[in-house]
């Protein structure tokens, strides 16, 4: 084919892509987007003295389940709209341009969680921390953890989910005790044993049974601190185990009992429980086969629930 012949075979293509191309002022939004872990409850609570008062302490079990908040920046938006059912992230961002001065630029909201309400999932603390995070993206900062928790302090009692590590957290104070530097891996098998747990109306009566068993709890968390200070996974476990048990005579969890029965017949290194939730597991040092995971299902199968696999760790 000569050159003319050429010119003339492409034309029609090269009029097709202009028509097709897309128009500056048509372009798609700056989309800017947060995102939190979640926790399959805590491995640990109980009571804290702080100022000589008790406090609910905590070292809460991350997940890889996760809360995303997404700004389209550009697109036209009503904040009250597009989070009606999001009050607590509405007053994070208020409280976030306050704090910088600054003033949010047209756009959108949208939210998507895997962390159900009221299960002891640290849902609600992980949707405010994955609002600040995406305010970051769309202002360019980059939020501390002391910031951070001070935001949560305005708005509820709440989890340590914005930190990479471990933890023993005061979730009333929103203060770090201390951190853990080395990631803990762990496997968990979990079931929800229903309804939905109220964490503010927990406090009360939470820190009577701290009082009324503070020899007990004090002990633990010792061990507890102890375990993590020597790496040993097992060792937490065992901790994490008793405090489900204690945690058994103020908001108990039906199929604990079960659980500890045949704890080690499943090969389980521990229990864990979210306290203020309706979450219960068999936690694992090592995955569990394929056919401990059969086994494990078929238990809980028994005892009329369906479990979930989930490993752990920030």
């Amino acid at each position: 084919m000569d050159q003319g012949n050429t010119a003339l075979a492409l034309a029609p293509q090269r009029a097709s892509l202009r028509r097709r191309a897309v128009p500056a002022s048509a372009a798609a939004p700056t989309v800017r987007s947060g995102v939190c872990h979640g926790t399959l409850g805590e491995l640990l609570q109980g009571p804290y003295e702080r100022g000589g008062e008790l406090h609910i302490g905590l070292i809460s079990l991350p997940i890889r389940r996760y809360s995303w908040v997404h700004f389209a920046q550009g697109e036209a938006g009503d904040i009250d709209a597009e989070l009606t059912s999001k009050p607590r992230c509405r007053q994070a961002i208020a409280l976030y341009l306050k704090h910088y001065g600054l003033r949010l630029p047209p756009g959108r909201w949208s939210h998507d969680s895997e962390l159900p309400i009221g299960k002891g999932m640290a849902s609600s603390t992980a949707d405010i921390v994955a609002t600040v995070r995406c305010l970051d993206q769309v202002f360019a900062r980059r939020s501390p953890p002391p910031l951070v928790a001070a935001l949560l302090r305005q708005i509820e009692r709440s989890d340590s989910v914005f930190l990479d590590r471990h933890a023993l957290y005061l979730s009333g104070l929103q203060e770090v005790v201390r951190t853990f530097a080395r990631p803990l891996r762990l496997h968990a098998c979990y079931i929800d044993e229903g309804g939905a747990v109220e964490t503010e109306s927990a406090a009360a009566p939470l820190l009577a049974h701290y009082r009324r068993r503070q020899g007990e709890y004090a002990r633990n968390l010792d061990a507890m601190l102890a375990a993590f200070g020597q790496r040993d996974p097992r060792a937490i476990c065992a901790c994490s185990t008793r405090s489900a048990a204690l945690s058994q005579g103020v908001l108990p969890k039906p199929s604990f009992a079960a659980m500890q029965r045949h704890r080690r017949e499943l090969g389980a290194d521990g229990i864990v429980v979210a306290h203020t939730g309706s979450l219960i597991g068999y936690l694992y040092a090592r995955r569990p086969s394929a056919a401990r995971m059969s086994e494990l299902s078929a238990f809980f199968h028994g005892l009329g629930r369906q479990c979930r696999f989930v490993e752990t760790g920030p």
